[in-house]
C-alpha cells in the first residue's frame, strides 16, 4: 500500500499510492472524518475526487522536504516524531551495553552527531575503495559485485522492484514449493528508476540525463577521485547499457513469465560473460544450487557486459555505487548533493529533510523491529487490535458471501477460493515474532560503519531463511510503518499499528467513515490474493492454475475493461497511466472496495444507518474512501510514479467509485458525467 508506500507506494501490499503521499491537516488527525476539506462546486459524478477533497486541494501546500502530501503522510509524519519521542527517551535513560534499546539509542545517536560526521569527510570510505581499486581480474571484479548483492527487492509486492546494485536478490517461498525458500534474482545495475530515465528521447529526459551525468561527476569529486568527468561518462555509458538490457516494468509483474528455476550449471551455459562461481561466493551464496531468475534476458544481458566491458570501467562503476551509496550517512557535501538529484531532479522536493526525520528512517531501517518493541507498547494497546480484528472479520465475511454469489464463477472454482480465503492469515499492528539483533554490532560514533553492519546483517538473515522452513507468519513491515501488504506465496496479510489509527481508522468517527477509509484498505488487501497475480496462487501459496478455462477467461476479460479503464486516464498531455502496470492495484481497489461497503452493510446488524450533517450512511462511507486519497504531487514525482510504480495517481485511485453501483445510488451521477458508466461498463471483478 512502500525504499520506494502510502511511501511510495504500494503494491500487494501497500494500499497507498507512496508513503510520502498523504496527509490532511493536524485538525484532521484527532477529529472525525470525512467532511473536511471538500467541494460543493464539483458534481460528484464529474470529478468524485474533486468533490471529496477540492476545498482542501485549493489550499494545501506539499511541506518543501517532500516530493507528495497527503492523509498517510501525516500520519507518517505524527508516527516519526513519536518515533523519535521514543529513541529520545531511550537515549535519557542509558540502557545497558548490548540491549537492543541501546543499539537504537547509539545507532540514531551516531547518525545526529553531525559534528563528528563532518570531521571524518570521506574517510569511512577508504577501506571500501581501497577493496575496489585492488580488483585485478574479472575473477575479482565478480567476487566484489557480489559482495555487493542484498536482498533489497520485493517482487509480489512491488514496492521495489528496483536496485543499483548488479542484480537484486528477494528471499521467499518458492512459487512451486510452499515448503521451501528460494533466491530471486532480479535485474539491476541503475542508480535512476526505471530504464526508461536512460532511452525515453523527450528534452525532458534528456535534461535529467544531463543532471544525472553531473551528479555522478560532483559525487566523485567529493570523494577525491582523480578524472572525475572522464569516469563518469564510461559509469554513465555503461548503465546505459545495462538499461538496454531491461525489461519493462509491467513485463517484469508477470509472475508466470518470471517463475524460471536456473541451476548454478544453467547460469554459465545460458548467462556467459560473469565469474558466477566468484560472484556467488562473494555473494554469501557458494552452497546455493538453484535459484529462481525473474528476467532472465536481462541477466543475461547484464552478465554479458560484465565479460566484455573492461575492468577498469566496472572498478569506476563500482567506485561511483559505493559513494552514491553511502552519501547519506557521510559529511553534509555528500548528503546534499545526493538530495539534489535524487530529491530535487528525480521528485521536485526544494528541501532535504531535516536531520531527526532521516534518523528516524535509518533508525527503523536497521533496528525496525526493536524500534517496533516500544512502539506498540506506548501506541498500539490491545482494544486498538480488538477493534481491527471484527472488521476483518466483516471483510472475510463480505468476500466469502460475495464469492458465493458470483454467477460466473464455477462451483469447482468457487470451492477453492474459497479455500483460499479460509486459510488467509491476517496480522494485525505486529508480529507473534520479533526480530533478534543479538548478531548486529553497533558501535557509538560510527555512523557509516553502523549503516554498513545494519545492512549486511539484514542481508544474511534473509540468506539464512534459505537453510530454514517456511514462516506463514512471517511480517514484512514493521509496526510503525503506514502501509499495508498482502503476501501472495503465503497467503497471509500485514496491517502494521501505525496505519490504524486517525484518519484512515478513528472510534470516534461514524462507522461509514472507518469503513470507507480503512475498511477498504483491508478490503484492497485481501483482494490482492484474488487479483491477477494473486489468483495465480492456490490456498497454499503454490502458483498453480486453481481455475476453470472459462472461469479465467471472464476475470481476464474483466480484468482487461479495468486496465482499458484507467489507460485512458492522462495526469498530463504527454503521459498516460499504464492500465497494464497498475492492473493488480485497481483490480484490489474495485473489489476491496465493493467487499468494504458489504461489510459495513453487515456491520448495522440490520439496524438503520445514521445520517450526519445531511450526508446519508452510504455517502459517508465513499466520502471517506475519496478522501483517504486526498493527495498533492510535485510534477515530477507524479511523472516518477506514472513511469515506475504499480499504482496508479491518488485521483485515479478515488474515481474507483464509478465501478460500484451503491455509489450510483447515493450521489445520482447522470449519463454524460465524466465519471458516468453504463452497468454494462462498470467492471466487476469479486
Amino acid at each position: 500500500m512502500t525504499a520506494k508506500s502510502r511511501r511510495q507506494r504500494l503494491r500487494k501490499g501497500a494500499v497507498f499510492a507512496a508513503l510520502l503521499v498523504l496527509t490532511t491537516s493536524g485538525s484532521a488527525l484527532a477529529a472525525p472524518i470525512p467532511f473536511d476539506g471538500m467541494d460543493a462546486s464539483v458534481a460528484p459524478g464529474d470529478d468524485f475526487f474533486s468533490y471529496a477533497n477540492g476545498g482542501w486541494l485549493k489550499t494545501a501546500q506539499i511541506p518543501p522536504d517532500r516530493a507528495s502530501y497527503g492523509a498517510g503522510a501525516m500520519l507518517v509524519e505524527l508516527t516519526d516524531k513519536r518515533t523519535a519521542e521514543l529513541i529520545q527517551e531511550a537515549i535519557a535513560r542509558h540502557p545497558p551495553a548490548g540491549s537492543e534499546t541501546r543499539k537504537i539509542a547509539d545507532y540514531y545517536s551516531s547518525f545526529m552527531d553531525q559534528r563528528a560526521i563532518e570531521a571524518k569527510g570521506a574517510a569511512p570510505l577508504k577501506p571500501e575503495l581501497a577493496r575496489i581499486a585492488a580488483i585485478s581480474d574479472r575473477e575479482a571484479l565478480a567476487t566484489a559485485l557480489g559482495e555487493t548483492l542484498r536482498g533489497d527487492v520485493d517482487i509480489l509486492n512491488a514496492t521495489n522492484l528496483h536496485t543499483e546494485r548488479l542484480f537484486g536478490l528477494w528471499v521467499a517461498k518458492d512459487l512451486d514449493d510452499p515448503q521451501r525458500y528460494s533466491p530471486f534474482l532480479l535485474q539491476g545495475g541503475l542508480c535512476m528508476p526505471d530504464r526508461d530515465y536512460y532511452q525515453d528521447p523527450s528534452p525532458r529526459m534528456a535534461a535529467v540525463r544531463d543532471k544525472y551525468r553531473a551528479h555522478i561527476v560532483a559525487i566523485l569529486t567529493l570523494a577525491g577521485v582523480a578524472d572525475a568527468e572522464a569516469k563518469a561518462r564510461r559509469i554513465y555509458d555503461l548503465e546505459t547499457a545495462i538499461a538496454a538490457t531491461h525489461v519493462s516494468r509491467a513485463d517484469t509483474e508477470q509472475v508466470q513469465a518470471g517463475d524460471n528455476h536456473w541451476t548454478r550449471a544453467d547460469f554459465l551455459a545460458r548467462a556467459p560473460g560473469l565469474d558466477w562461481d566468484a560472484y556467488f561466493a562473494g555473494a554469501g551464496l557458494a552452497k546455493q544450487q538453484r535459484f529462481v531468475v525473474w528476467q532472465p534476458t536481462a541477466v543475461k544481458g547484464i552478465a554479458a557486459l560484465v565479460g566484455v566491458q573492461p575492468v577498469e570501467v566496472w572498478k569506476d562503476y563500482l567506485t561511483y555505487h559505493a559513494i552514491d551509496r553511502a552519501a547519506p550517512v557521510l559529511s553534509k557535501a555528500f548528503a546534499d548533493e545526493r538530495f539534489d538529484f535524487y530529491g530535487r531532479t528525480l521528485l521536485g522536493s526544494p528541501v532535504l529533510a531535516e536531520r531527526w526525520k532521516r534518523g528516524v528512517a535509518l533508525t527503523n531501517g536497521a533496528l525496525g523491529d526493536a524500534v517496533g518493541k516500544i512502539y506498540v507498547q506506548r501506541y498500539f494497546p490491545p482494544a486498538a487490535k480488538a477493534r481491527m480484528q471484527v472488521m476483518v472479520k466483516n471483510l472475510l465475511a463480505a468476500y466469502r458471501s460475495r464469492i458465493d454469489a458470483l454467477e460466473w464463477m464455477a462451483p469447482a472454482t468457487k470451492a477453492r477460493a474459497q479455500a483460499k480465503l479460509a486459510t488467509l492469515r491476517i496480522g494485525v499492528g505486529f508480529p507473534d515474532h520479533w526480530q533478534d539483533y543479538a548478531g548486529l554490532t553497533i558501535v557509538r560514533g560510527d555512523a557509516y560503519g553502523n549503516w554498513s553492519r545494519a545492512g549486511l546483517f539484514d542481508y544474511r538473515q534473509k540468506l539464512r531463511k534459505l537453510a530454514g522452513p517456511v514462516d506463514r507468519n512471517e511480517w514484512v513491515m514493521t509496526p510503525q510503518t503506514v502501509n499495508a501488504v498482502n503476501l501472495p506465496a503465503v497467503n497471509a496479510l500485514n496491517f502494521p499499528a501505525a496505519i490504524l489509527q486517525p484518519p484512515f481508522f478513528d472510534p470516534k468517527a461514524p462507522a461509514a467513515s472507518n469503513y470507507g477509509a480503512i475498511g477498504a484498505t483491508i478490503g484492497h488487501e485481501i483482494s490482492h490474493s484474488f487479483d491477477d497475480q494473486g489468483a495465480l496462487f492456490d490456498a497454499s501459496g503454490r502458483l498453480a492454475n486453481w481455475w476453470t478455462k472459462d472461469d479465467f477467461a471472464h476475470f481476464q476479460a474483466s480484468a482487461a475493461q479495468l486496465a482499458h479503464q484507467f489507460d485512458l486516464y492522462r495526469p498530463f498531455p504527454d503521459l498516460a497511466v499504464n492500465g497494464k502496470q497498475t492492473l493488480s492495484e485497481n483490480i484490489a481497489d474495485v473489489a476491496g472496495l465493493a467487499a468494504a461497503y458489504d461489510a459495513y452493510r453487515l456491520s448495522l446488524g440490520g439496524k438503520p444507518a445514521p445520517t450526519v450533517v445531511g450526508f446519508t450512511s452510504d455517502q459517508q462511507f465513499f466520502i471517506a474512501f475519496a478522501q483517504s486519497w486526498r493527495a498533492k504531487f510535485r510534477e515530477a514525482a507524479l511523472r516518477q510514479q506514472v513511469l515506475t510504480d504499480g499504482h496508479a495517481p491518488a485521483e485515479y485511485r478515488a474515481d474507483t467509485v464509478r465501478n460500484i453501483d451503491a455509489w450510483y445510488q447515493a450521489f445520482a451521477p447522470t449519463a454524460g458525467q465524466k465519471l458516468y458508466l453504463a452497468p454494462s461498463d462498470r467492471v466487476r471483478m469479486w
